[in-house]
């Protein structure tokens, strides 16, 4: 496979990871009806690394040293706990909405933090993606601007929901330093370990009718737990570590501006809500602006080159 086609099979698994996060705001509006947001995260996200823990098995891999070990931390800390549990709650206390718009900060906010902790550089190919693809939120986006509310009623959740948008920028900056090492399950894997580490005995703690009430869930409910263990926190999560493997994270962050898409698409066909030629329109915008970045970006491809045939030294 050449590499053209290699980053083109890339931006299709980024579609598909973009397309099953879209989903994400339906799934926990809809289990929080029975249970509470930290319950909504523990119980799926422990069945996911029961799956992850099935593939993974006895792999060979590399030994995971202490520096290793403080990189899982902050990845399950400040990455899966503040973005997972973070958006959960805050969604539970501010319109979904707020929570549309305030993600549209994450892909930005990875370039950043790629920058800063990667030292990942803004090429001009990279800047024209960005304006397309904000130009095309901003199009398709489907959000409800005069349902658009940060007044002090909702600021406890806007606040919660910004903060899990920038969990998801670190995770997906700071992921890059594990990938170096170890493959995208153990990485996955190790960082959900720590996550469940502090968020199991809390969840236990103060909201133990959970696991009491588990015989008692809704089919609907226990199809929306499914597919945030499946889909959400299993493997649309594989994928997009596989993907930032081979691409930079400011690449692989822009493909995030699909989700609004998505979202409007799911609504259609979900809600039978209807399709206008401005949505279709912002959409394709967003499309052309990730394929920009993924397939005709050839920063990383430099970068390998450069790291493969190094000058020398004189």
């Amino acid at each position: 496979m050449t590499f053209r086609s290699t980053k083109v099979v890339d931006w299709f698994l980024l579609l598909s990871c973009n397309l099953m996060w879209a989903s994400q705001f339906v799934m926990v509006k809809l289990v929080q009806r029975e249970m509470g947001p930290l319950f909504a995260v523990t119980f799926p996200i422990a069945l996911s690394t029961l799956l992850l823990i099935i593939l993974v098995g006895r792999k060979p891999g590399a030994r995971i040293t202490k520096q290793d070990l403080w990189t899982f931390v902050l990845l399950g800390l400040a990455g899966q706990l503040v973005a997972q549990l973070f958006i959960t709650w805050g969604v539970r206390l501010a319109p979904a909405s707020d929570a549309a718009l305030l993600a549209l900060i994450m892909p930005i906010s990875t370039a950043v933090m790629a920058h800063f902790l990667l030292g990942e550089r803004m090429t001009p190919i990279r800047w024209v993606s960005f304006g397309l693809a904000i130009l095309g939120v901003l199009v398709c986006s489907g959000v409800d601007w005069t349902g658009l509310n940060f007044g002090r009623g909702y600021l406890a959740g806007n606040i919660l929901i910004f903060f899990s948008v920038l969990g998801s920028a670190f995770y997906n900056a700071y992921s890059k330093k594990a990938l170096e090492r170890h493959s995208p399950l153990k990485v996955l894997l190790y960082s959900y370990y720590v996550l469940l580490l502090v968020l199991l005995p809390v969840t236990v703690a103060i909201e133990p009718a959970g696991f009491t009430n588990l015989m008692h869930y809704s089919t609907t409910v226990w199809v929306g737990l499914a597919i945030l263990a499946l889909f959400q926190y299993f493997l649309s999560m594989v994928i997009f570590l596989n993907v930032l493997t081979r691409l930079d994270a400011t690449q692989a962050a822009l493909s995030n501006y699909l989700i609004p898409f998505f979202g409007v698409i799911i609504a259609a066909a979900v809600l039978h809500e209807r399709l206008t030629a401005f949505m279709i329109a912002g959409g394709m915008l967003a499309l052309v602006s990730t394929l920009l970045i993924t397939v005709w970006d050839d920063a990383p491809r430099q970068g390998l080159a450069e790291h493969e045939n190094p000058s020398p030294v004189v």
